[in-house]
């Protein structure tokens, strides 16, 4: 893969980011403005919540949020403290259109919880190794951010391969995230909080997401020049360029 294409590769997987980086940045006059923006058909079940109290017995001054099971059209669920702003794209990746979504929540406290989607052409995902594109994916992150990484990991979900990482940030403070790569689609979820106030609830939305009917993982292609993907054919594909997809949700399909 070119740079031209690592380069959309990374920003496409920023989206839910920056938009939720610019709205942590603006200030608020303590209401909540999470009714805005197009809502996905969705279930919303209750999740206990297991925030403790404090050792004088009555609750914290910032009380945990208690989770909330969310079923996204596009085959995953994931605990959020509410209900998600929810945008969707599409993305002109050369003859090719890249659907995304973003779904995220903001608590009273300013901590961002998101998981964004994009969903790749399967012979844009064969052309690379999943470490590459998932290596791709987080130093984009990281980079948009200009942030600085503590710790990663190699992590699975349901035996698809992913990343967890923390990453330290000047511009939107502390940053807890994960990718996958399940198939042609790259999840990335994210957790943004003030770092001088630990998160304990980071960890518990970023294991919460699973997979409804996911796709076979995607072969990695032997590579053949014939095949590969001319960076001039993406001139002009940004993520700045997207346009709203509406509630239209990517095909899935289905294993027996």
């Amino acid at each position: 893969m070119r740079p031209l294409s690592r380069l959309l590769l990374a920003s496409l997987t920023t989206l839910a980011l920056i938009a939720g980086a610019c709205a942590n940045q603006q200030k608020t006059d303590g209401s909540s403005g999470g009714t805005g923006g197009p809502q996905a058909q969705s279930t919303i079940e209750d999740v206990p919540n297991e925030s403790t109290p404090g050792a004088d017995g009555t609750a914290p001054a910032a009380a945990a949020p208690a989770f909330k099971t969310y079923e996204a059209t596009e085959g995953f669920t994931i605990g959020m403290p509410m209900e998600p702003k929810v945008e969707r794209k599409q993305v002109p990746l050369g003859a090719n259109t890249v659907n995304t979504a973003a779904f995220s929540a903001r608590t009273e406290d300013g901590t961002i919880y998101s998981v964004s989607t994009a969903d790749y052409p399967e012979k844009l995902v064969a052309s690379r190794p999943p470490e590459a594109l998932l290596n791709e994916g987080k130093d984009g992150l990281v980079k948009q951010v200009q942030g600085t990484i503590k710790e990663e990991s190699d992590v699975t979900l349901d035996g698809y391969p992913g990343k967890a990482y923390t990453v330290s940030s000047p511009v939107v403070g502390e940053l807890k995230a994960r990718n996958f790569l399940v198939g042609p689609r790259l999840y990335t979820l994210l957790v943004i909080y003030n770092p001088n106030h630990p998160n304990t609830t980071a960890d518990g939305f970023l294991t919460s997401l699973k997979l409804v009917n996911p796709p076979p993982a995607i072969t990695t292609a032997t590579p053949d020049a014939g095949t590969s993907m001319d960076a001039g054919t993406l001139e002009g594909a940004d993520a700045g360029m997207a346009t709203d997809a509406g509630t239209t949700a990517p095909r899935r399909r289905k294993t027996k």
